[in-house]
């Protein structure tokens, strides 16, 4: 994996933020992508995996990234979860770097590029319901996505060399829709 000489971070953990047209194949990567972690994960207890993010809603803009979210019991085999999804590609990120003690997160990369993001939280985590329920408002209603697709394209813009600003800026919007649509 090459790493960026600045601070010795892997290519993949600084790449800029770039959204594409949508791509009716995102579909058909995030089901592989689902089913690859239920086969690999179910001996760990993890349950109802679900592809989520924009790349799950038709039609949508995206950056080109799958995001799964899974649910699990506890984290106590967490080591062998890891040690087993490292086979597959897929780089742990400790919370102290992922900066979200509410989740186990997993990049898997190609080519120093993201292909998917994994989100493993604990059953009673409460971002679970806000993940779908956004997720399948999208879904449901095309003028929210049509919305949503013009404050990505503009954040990206905006924030093109800073990932978590972009994503922070996106809040304000998701909450709207969470609590009003």
């Amino acid at each position: 994996m090459e790493a960026n000489h600045k601070n010795n971070w892997p290519v993949w953990a600084i790449e800029p933020v770039e959204i594409e047209s949508p791509d009716p194949a995102w579909l058909a990567k995030g089901l592989h992508e689902v089913n690859h972690l239920r086969v690999h994960l179910a001996q760990f207890g993890v349950s109802d995996i679900n592809h989520i993010g924009s790349t799950s809603v038709p039609n949508l803009p995206a950056k080109p990234i799958i995001d799964i979210i899974a649910k699990i019991q506890s984290y106590t085999d967490l080591d062998e979860i890891v040690a087993k999804l490292r086979r597959y590609n897929w780089n742990y990120v400790p919370p102290s770097l992922d900066g979200h003690e509410w989740r186990r997160f997993f990049v898997k990369v190609k080519d120093d590029k993201r292909e998917c993001h994994f989100h493993l939280m604990l059953e009673d985590e409460g971002r679970w319901e806000r993940q779908i329920s956004f997720r399948d408002k999208l879904r449901e209603r095309p003028i929210l996505a049509i919305q949503y697709a013009e404050l990505k394209m503009k954040l990206a813009a905006e924030n093109k060399h800073d990932r978590e600003a972009y994503t922070n800026a996106k809040t304000e919007f998701i909450n709207y829709v969470l609590e009003h649509e």
